[in-house]
């Protein structure tokens, strides 16, 4: 548990100095260890380095699996929404964006 919580603070770390797909990797390692150690904040965290890494077909699925677990889950709307856009799916990320917008999550 010790060393999923050591990735897990890595990740954040690399998050934070930007370095996007390689947090993506350690948050995939910690969520696939499968131990629960902070899983909400490493799916979250997930979903926004698949997302700044433009690794977007990842983005979506992560986004879809959190909505999945939790369907008001308005952070993970946001990022599907977003990355739906960013593929030129424009009509479906609107749905989703409107949803994060129902639950007051500022979408610009």
């Amino acid at each position: 548990m010790i060393q999923e919580f050591d990735r897990y603070e890595y990740g954040r770390r690399l998050f934070e100095q930007r370095k996007y797909a390689q947090a993506a990797r350690e948050f995939e390692e910690v969520l696939a260890s499968g131990e629960g150690l902070g899983t909400g904040d490493a799916r979250e965290l997930l979903m926004r380095a698949l997302f700044h890494s433009a690794q977007l077909t990842k983005a979506e699925a992560a986004a879809r699996a959190a909505l999945e677990d939790n369907p008001t889950d308005a952070y993970a709307l946001v990022v599907l929404g977003r990355t739906l856009y960013r593929q030129a799916r424009y009509e479906e990320a609107e749905t989703y964006l409107k949803q994060a917008e129902a639950f007051g999550v500022s979408t610009v």
